[in-house]
């Protein structure tokens, strides 16, 4: 018990680090995009991804926000076997990205060569840039959004939870604003 206790108490402890006004911002700046007609691409590795792909799908489906991420197999092995593991999500956005877009970069420890190289692509298309990371606070990915999030954890799960809340939270408030609540009972058919 005692470690539940402890471990749930760092979690909600994390969850709650985040600032309120560059939570709105980055609603401001998911608005702002979907207004312009332009899309949202959400990235990241391993549960990163899976993150990416849960935002995503509650972009479009729940606040009508175009938002795709690059989770499908086929596009991971072709474009890794054809310029790289590291250079494979900047050739997804050179061939799905364009100016105006925004790009939502995860990366647990802010040092993913491929997350970063993705990012420097997204500034030569003319994208913003949201960066969600953790680990060390002199990350390289922490440096490069126009809004970082952080999570002061060396634990994995800790990041990666830390980090879906934070995503869902903004969704979740998109939704209220637009009188679209995901209300508890909601019938999903």
């Amino acid at each position: 018990m005692k470690f539940f206790r402890s471990y749930l108490n760092e979690l909600a402890k994390k969850v709650r680090g985040a600032d309120p006004a560059q939570l709105q911002a980055c609603v401001g700046l998911i608005r702002r995009t979907a207004a312009n007609g332009k899309k949202v691409i959400i990235i990241g590795n391993g549960a990163s991804a899976t993150i990416a792909s849960h935002v995503s799908i509650d972009l479009v489906k729940n606040a009508r926000i175009r938002a795709v991420n690059f989770n499908e197999a086929d596009l991971i092995t072709c474009l890794a076997n054809d310029y790289g593991y590291d250079s494979w999500l900047e050739k997804a956005l050179e061939l799905y990205a364009r100016g105006g877009d925004l790009l939502i970069a995860i990366s647990s420890s802010g040092r993913s060569k491929n997350i970063l190289r993705a990012v420097q692509k997204a500034r030569e298309i003319g994208m913003k840039v949201v960066s969600l990371s953790g680990f060390s606070a002199g990350n390289p990915l922490r440096k490069m959004g126009d809004l970082n999030f952080w999570v002061n954890s060396n634990s994995y799960n800790i990041v990666e939870i830390t980090h879906s809340a934070w995503l869902v939270s903004l969704v979740d408030c998109i939704i209220s604003a637009d009188e679209r609540p995901a209300a508890p009972g909601r019938r999903h058919e």
